[in-house]
Order: C-alpha cells, then sequence, then structure tokens
C-alpha cells in the first residue's frame, strides 16, 4: 500500500476534493469515523483503515494522468526492408531517436540511434547495405490510451518507447522524453 499513515487521509481527501461524506460513502464507512481519524480522536480498526485506504488508492488510480493525454500522435515508422541510410534521414529530419518497425503492418522492432551506431561501428563496410530488419532491436511495449502514469514509468525503463494503440491501430507513441517535467 502506498499509504502509511493515518494523518495522510485528510491531506489526500483533500487532494481529491471530497467532503468527509464523500470518502466514508466510497469506503463504505461513517462520516463520523472520518471525523474523529483526522481529527486524531479516534484510531480505526485494521479493517476500516483498510476500507479507507483502499478508497483514497482507487482515487489515485482514476486521477492518475492517461497514456492518450501524454501521447504524440505522430508516429513515423520504418519498414522492415527500408535501407540503414533511408532510416537515418528519417530520424534526423523529424528529430527522433528511434523508429517502430513495421513488417505486414504489424510492428515488429524498434530502431535506435544506438542500434544504429553498434551496427555502423561493427560493419562499417556494410552501411550501404543494411536493412532495419537487420539493425532492430526488440518490439516496443504496446499499451491502452487508458494506461496509467505508473504503468508508463515502469515501461520506459526498459524500454526507449511505449506505443500507444486502441483496437490494433497505433494511435500514438510516449518516449521518456514525454515524462520528463511530469508530476
Amino acid at each position: 500500500m502506498i499509504l502509511k499513515s493515518l494523518e495522510n487521509i485528510r491531506k489526500l481527501r483533500k487532494k481529491y476534493n471530497l467532503t468527509q461524506k464523500e470518502l466514508a460513502n466510497k469506503a463504505g464507512v461513517s462520516q463520523s469515523l472520518i471525523a474523529k481519524i483526522e481529527s486524531k480522536k479516534l484510531d480505526p480498526t485494521f479493517t476500516k483503515a483498510q476500507l479507507i485506504f483502499e478508497a483514497l488508492e482507487k482515487l489515485q488510480v482514476t486521477e492518475e494522468v492517461k497514456a492518450q493525454e501524454i501521447m504524440q500522435k505522430k508516429v513515423y515508422f520504418a519498414e522492415v526492408n527500408d535501407s540503414l541510410k533511408t532510416i537515418i534521414k528519417i530520424i534526423k529530419t523529424k528529430g527522433i531517436s528511434q523508429l517502430p518497425v513495421l513488417s505486414n503492418g504489424n510492428v515488429c522492432g524498434i530502431i535506435t540511434e544506438g542500434a544504429i551506431l553498434r551496427k555502423i561501428m561493427a560493419n562499417p563496410e556494410k552501411i550501404n547495405s543494411l536493412k532495419a530488419e537487420d539493425t532492430m532491436e526488440e518490439a516496443p511495449p504496446i499499451v491502452s490510451p487508458k494506461t496509467g502514469l505508473r504503468v508508463l514509468f515502469h515501461l520506459l525503463q526498459e524500454s526507449p518507447i511505449v506505443l500507444v494503440s486502441e483496437k490494433g491501430q497505433t494511435k500514438g507513441i510516449i518516449s521518456k522524453a514525454d515524462l520528463l517535467g511530469l508530476n
């Protein structure tokens, strides 16, 4: 549980603009119990405290920023047979650092600046013959537009981007840079 102290109840209730009665209704407890806990006149039973904390955690999840709110809607793709030179040109002209790779309309991998540099350093003489499929890494995670910020932070620790998709259609892309400065 993220919440650690009974003293957080009042602070979080105010953060979510709830009255004591509204919080009590969501938690299935009485308003007077909330009032007594907040005024430190009563220590609730474990079960009652747990109900209140669970109600507050549900509010935290529903209030959380969603993928659809921070995603970039314009997504550039490389095709599996695109030349590495073409991909480098796209990356430079669009000012991006990675491209999802498509095969038959499905995401099958990702090409990053780092992967390109590693491939060129390993085979500088082959730069003119390299294709996306020779350079790409594993496909990035794909999430729904309703995915919360906590999940996105976790996924972006392991992947340079996350794609946002709905009903099999890519709707957007989120990179680590998109999360910088978010609270």
